[in-house]
């Protein structure tokens, strides 16, 4: 049973030597949800171990595109036409998450689409380990209605004055992170880090209409809708499925294999380099899948849990790109 955070939060008589030196509490308003997307605002808050705020940054940037649901983040073509793109801001950007774990809510999804724009930009994001602030309220079970930002923010008292802006997002939750931190430290509560690591290869779909261009009667306003992924047709996989993976040997073709959240190579990269090897890729998991590979073994997806449940083995990106490197040849006849 956690103390209570109103009291024993606030002033933890000792500090986990284990815990991070620093912080940095992140928000990026983008033009959608999908992997083509791109940043238009971001802001970072810069805490120091304990979660105190040291400063703040925040930047409008031009996504050389249309600028998407403006109705939620209200950053118009004009208001963008004149912003900086990423690549001139990348270095302000670098400055201040170098060294801090990264702190956001749903943090893969801002992790995601940090890693997509510096991929683009032809340079790595300098951050190792990420935290979400949805997995750290569970952590301290906290009693919130929702995972929403505005009722963790309510739980502590935070009055929010300009929701779907980045800067306001941000102090928000570095706000709201603050008494979580602490009610972590004063209950021994470990911290749900994850590894960050950058994309290391990139792809961009056709180019959306740039701003100023006439994005065409694509949802409202022109507004492109991209909160989802269309799937890729890819050939039937020749190799009758020889079944499950067995730890320390060699995968083989025909095996079906399935991905669950972000990766470090693009996910389409990685997917056509197991096509291409002989594996069946698998959009979904069932008792039949030989393989589950992610990054995040504890993140609760939906295939996770089902991996769990049906005991199908799960690899991590790093040692299915070893396996990748020598699958055995699917059985003659």
């Amino acid at each position: 049973m956690l103390e209570d955070l109103t009291t024993a939060a606030f002033s933890p008589t000792s500090w986990p030597a284990a815990y991070p030196k620093g912080y940095a509490v992140v928000d990026v308003e983008t033009t959608g949800l999908a992997r083509d997307d791109r940043i238009i605002s971001a802001a970072v808050y810069r805490l120091d171990a304990r979660g105190e705020v040291e400063d703040h940054w925040y930047t409008t940037v031009n996504p050389e595109r249309d600028p998407g649901p403006v109705w939620i983040h209200g950053l118009t073509s004009e208001a963008l036409e004149g912003a900086p793109l990423f690549p001139d801001i990348a270095e302000d950007f670098t400055a201040r998450l170098q060294g801090r774990v990264l702190v956001a809510h749903n943090a893969v999804f801002d992790w995601q689409m940090i890693a997509r724009e510096y991929a683009r930009a032809k340079c790595e994001a300098p951050v190792r380990q990420r935290l979400c602030t949805i997995a750290l309220s569970k952590e301290l079970g906290l009693p919130l209605p929702n995972h929403k930002l505005e009722s963790l923010a309510a739980h502590f008292g935070v009055v929010q004055r300009r929701a779907h802006h980045a800067l306001d997002d941000a102090r928000v939750l570095a706000e709201a992170f603050r008494p979580s931190l602490r009610a972590a430290a004063a209950n021994g509560v470990r911290l749900p880090l994850h590894e960050c690591r950058p994309l290391t290869e990139w792809s961009d779909r056709p180019a959306t209409p740039r701003i100023g261009q006439q994005a065409g009667p694509r949802g409202y306003g022109g507004y492109r809708q991209t909160g989802w992924r269309p799937s890729r047709k890819r050939p039937a996989c020749p190799y009758p499925n020889p079944g499950r993976y067995e730890a320390g040997g060699r995968l083989k073709q025909g095996m079906r294999v399935a991905f669950s959240g972000d990766t470090s190579t693009e996910r389409e990269l990685l997917e056509d380099r197991a096509t291409e090897a002989g594996l069946h890729v698998a959009t979904s998991l069932s008792r039949l899948t030989s393989l589950l590979v992610t990054n995040d073994p504890d993140s609760g997806t939906s295939k996770v849990v089902k991996a769990r449940q049906f005991g199908t083995p799960i690899v991590d990106e790093a040692a299915f790109g070893q396996l990748l490197g020598d699958v055995e040849p699917a059985a003659e006849g």
